[in-house]
């Protein structure tokens, strides 16, 4: 047996106290016939001693009160085991298409590697749900589907030069991997996670809010920070893939791309907001690779199919022998019902 609020159980000290009154009343009682008069002739006026009854009805009492307790804290017996089923897993890849991630810091390119390491991703988490938002000034989604190579290819076929806005709305695409979720009725029942790659700030909207108000949904973010705060020369790619050159500013000189301090900070802020965990790139490596290992653990470890132990709530027997108890004691008087005596039959 246990005990499902076993808190309840120190309530049961209450009666204790109960009892202590039962007894400091009894007590009194004794002490007001002493000065009353002298208890031997005292007794000859009375009729009946209601001690002993008054005794058991405190007795009564006292155990009713503390059956009470026992049965707020609500006593379960095993009843046997289950099997749970796994839980579905909902991803929603929200990749950053900002011209900055044709930066080459890691082989081929940001943009190339977080495609072909997503790509990689969606196959090792069979099982799983994908959905998909690219994002630069504004978001583009992709629903919820059960075919990941769906997804991939959405995100492969995607360059940062078909972006209709420049800049890194992170916010945003964090709003909009939000409605993918909630427009799946399947999904409010699923483990839901959303896992943002980035190589940028947001310097338009609050990320770090909008985290927090997804997690408040029951939905895990996620981020992977590619990049650092090393200047990288951005490229000029052409539409075949081809580099052209690299991207100059208004004055000639080379554009370069680097996360500030601030922007690391937002990031680590934005993770910590969305419950999740922030991984950043690093050694030649963009991070998407340790996030896949921890989603496979988590649908290995968490999500899968597993068995129970199953209890039963058993509150109703202690609440029965309360009701018992005091039915008992109204019923119990402090001393027995007089018969009645039969009127003198006239002669």
């Amino acid at each position: 047996m246990r005990f499902a609020a076993s808190g309840w159980l120190f309530g049961a000290l209450f009666a204790l106290v109960v009892a202590a009154l039962f007894v400091a009343g009894a007590v009194g009682h004794g002490r007001a016939l002493a000065r009353f008069g002298e208890l031997a002739l005292v007794s000859r006026l009375r009729t009946w001693d209601p001690s002993s009854r008054r005794a058991v009805k405190g007795v009564l009492v006292v155990a009713a009160v503390a059956l009470a307790f026992v049965a707020l804290a609500r006593p379960q017996v095993r009843r046997g085991q289950r099997l749970v089923p796994a839980t579905n897993l909902d991803v929603v890849l929200v990749v950053d298409f900002s011209k900055s991630m044709y930066a080459r810091d890691v082989a081929p390119s940001r943009v190339g590697r977080a495609k072909a390491e997503v790509a990689r991703l969606v196959k090792e988490l069979a099982g799983a749900r994908f959905g998909a938002v690219a994002f630069a000034g504004e978001p583009i989604g992709f629903p919820l589907t059960s075919d990941g190579a769906a997804i991939a290819q959405f995100l492969r076929q995607t360059e940062p030069n078909e972006m209709p806005v420049g800049g890194t709305a992170i916010a945003r695409a964090l709003e909009r991997a939000r409605e993918i979720l909630a427009r799946d009725p399947r999904s409010k029942d699923h483990r839901r996670v959303i896992l943002l790659i980035t190589d940028g700030e947001d310097l338009e909207g609050d990320p770090v809010a909008v985290a927090e108000s997804i997690a408040k949904e029951g939905t895990t973010v996620d981020v992977v920070q590619i990049g650092g705060r090393t200047p990288e020369r951005i490229p000029e790619v052409g539409a075949d893939g081809q580099i052209l050159g690299y991207r100059l500013d208004e004055r000639g000189q080379p554009l370069t791309t680097q996360l500030t301090a601030d922007g690391e900070a937002q990031l680590a802020r934005t993770a910590q907001a969305g419950g999740g965990r922030i991984v950043r790139s690093e050694r030649g490596k963009t991070g998407i690779e340790e996030m896949t290992r921890h989603l496979r653990a988590m649908m290995t470890e968490e999500l899968s199919e597993r068995v129970e132990t199953v209890y039963d709530d058993e509150y109703r027997a202690p609440l029965a022998l309360v009701l018992l108890l005091l039915i008992v004691d109204t019923l119990l008087g402090d001393a027995p019902r007089r018969r009645r005596e039969e009127a003198p039959r006239e002669a």
